[in-house]
């Protein structure tokens, strides 16, 4: 929705001033629900491994899926940072105005232009880290199926 929705209906305005700052202030009311679905996510994740502690005892699968996943969450968590950093400094810097949210215009500073630049490829390495999460997590529900013990995915 951000990328696509927020940033790219916010890339119509006429004045390219608007562009980032609207973009700008649409972030800043995301963020709070953001951060409130990053800390319930993680109170979650933790209490999901202190329930499955004697499953991830027993299945060494379990195990590495837990790690990998808490590892991608974590990567997730710091590029969310991370954009939130950039989009602080375009938010900064929203009166050199600009071709789209994240396509700085010809007369950009070199610090918006870097922010943008960086701001593009966040954008979308958030969601799928994300989905890669979300994958893990369906692969961890397939793994407790009594058919999994079977096919030897408990080892």
């Amino acid at each position: 929705m951000g990328a696509v929705g927020l940033n790219g209906g916010t890339a119509e305005a006429k004045d390219p001033v608007e562009r980032l700052r609207l973009s700008s202030v649409g972030w800043a009311k995301w963020a709070p629900v953001q951060w409130a679905a990053i800390i319930a996510h993680g109170i979650g994740g933790v209490g999901l491994i202190v329930g499955n502690e004697s499953r991830l005892g027993g299945q060494p699968s379990s195990r590495r899926n837990t790690v990998v996943k808490s590892v991608v969450t974590l990567a997730a968590v710091g590029a969310t940072v991370w954009s939130g950093i950039e989009g602080g400094i375009m938010a900064k810097n929203a009166e050199q105005g600009a071709e789209g949210v994240t396509e700085p215009d010809a007369t950009a500073s070199k610090t918006l232009a870097a922010a943008q630049k960086k701001q593009k490829a966040l954008q979308f390495v958030i969601p799928v880290l994300t989905g890669v999460v979300l994958v893990m997590g369906a692969q961890q529900g397939e793994q407790q199926r009594p058919l999994a013990g079977l096919l030897g995915w408990r080892r």
